[in-house]
């Protein structure tokens, strides 16, 4: 066998794009057979990542391993909100920016508007009908209480000021609708829904809102306390985790836990892989939404100490069983002595310590990358 270069790999890793995730540092314990650099795929972490290998950790014992994959950090659904206009009308005040902490019902943006000013007039006029429908009450109450009124003409005004507090409350609930509190004369007040973060602003000082325009957004906010960490695993590995399992996030030389919260039961259409996603707390502000990390997701084992790795992962090389052991730069194909199978984990007897990381799912583009190299060499 000799050592595998870019030139020998299939046209699929040839093609792999440049924007795989940074690898965790690879664990060097070599088995003395291999010790020559034979068997070796020498491939980058941009190209393991669109090759689609992923890498797990063999189950030791009572822990059932880890399963490695790049994942997305995401701001929750959940705790972010849209600030739109509601109403047709013109920008005139814009008292946020990307980046600014907001409270709730704190104001966001003013909007001189027709519509606004209907809206303003609606209330005022509902307002003021229900103030003299209150007097009118207060008075033939009175006048009746003396006997200068009759029953009918009191309860005459009890409904007028009822259906008057009707009118009221609803002139100032389609005022609520439009998204904002009232302002002067011909404008409207947008409030801060939540509070929390401004993280995205399309909004223009001066720009028009038409009746029909198909896009209305100004500001979006986001609680980014608590992110959402988003990874896609085979069905196979899917299977072995679990709901509030610990998950280990790592970017460089930052490092944090997160629990999964939610397992997809259904495939992703696309990508033909379950959606996974955890809960990364982030109140310290360590983390931002849109950063990729790499996550570890811990499986659960049963303590009978055996070492066990999934069946994607061995492969027949030369007429022996192997995995490939990640490495500094690839993989390298390292003989095994299987036992018993374990559902989708399969027991190593011999050839692996249980501290190695893996080739998992797609590991037998690997085996083709060595073919492809022993063919060459013959040749």
């Amino acid at each position: 066998m000799m050592k595998l270069t870019h030139a020998a790999l299939p046209l699929a890793l040839l093609l792999a794009a440049c924007g795989g995730s940074k690898q965790p540092p690879e664990n060097k314990a070599e088995p003395a057979e291999e010790a020559h650099g034979e068997g070796l795929v020498t491939l980058s972490p941009q190209q393991i990542a669109s090759s689609g290998i992923e890498i797990v950790s063999p189950a030791i014992g009572g822990s059932g391993g880890a399963i490695e994959a790049p994942a997305l950090l995401e701001s929750d659904p959940q705790a972010t909100r849209i600030v739109a206009a509601t109403v047709p009308g013109r920008i005139v005040e814009l008292r946020h920016n990307i980046g600014d902490s907001v409270r709730a019902g704190e104001p966001m943006a003013v909007l001189e508007s027709r519509e606004a000013a209907g809206l303003q007039a609606e209330v005022q006029r509902a307002g003021a009908a229900a103030e003299l429908a209150r007097t009118t009450l207060a008075r033939d109450e009175a006048l009746f209480a003396k006997g200068f009124r009759p029953l009918r003409e009191v309860e005459i005004s009890r409904a007028a000021y009822k259906q008057a507090t009707v009118a009221l409350r609803l002139a100032r609930e389609q005022l609520a609708a439009s998204g904002g509190r009232g302002g002067r004369f011909n404008r409207i007040v947008i409030a801060a829904p939540i509070s929390g973060q401004v993280v995205a602003r399309t909004a223009v000082l001066g720009q028009n809102f038409a009746a029909d325009a198909p896009d209305t957004e100004m500001f979006r906010i986001a609680q980014l306390d608590r992110l959402n960490v988003t990874l896609s695993l085979s069905p196979a590995d899917a299977a072995r985790v679990r709901s509030d399992a610990a998950v280990r996030i790592t970017a460089g030389t930052r490092v944090a836990q997160a629990r999964i919260s939610f397992v997809s039961p259904a495939l992703d259409e696309k990508t033909r892989l379950v959606p996974v996603i955890a809960l990364l707390d982030n109140r310290a502000g360590q983390w931002r939404a849109g950063e990729t990390v790499i996550a570890s997701v811990e499986l659960p084992g049963d303590g009978d100490g055996a070492i066990r790795v999934p069946s994607t992962a061995v492969q027949t090389v030369e007429g022996r069983s192997a995995v490939f052991v990640r490495t500094a730069d690839g993989f390298r194909a390292v003989p095994v002595t299987l036992g018993r199978q374990d559902g989708a984990m399969i027991v190593v007897t011999q050839g692996l310590t249980g501290r190695e990381r893996i080739a998992a799912q797609n590991s037998f583009t690997l085996k083709s990358a060595l073919g492809a190299a022993e063919a060459g060499h013959e040749d």
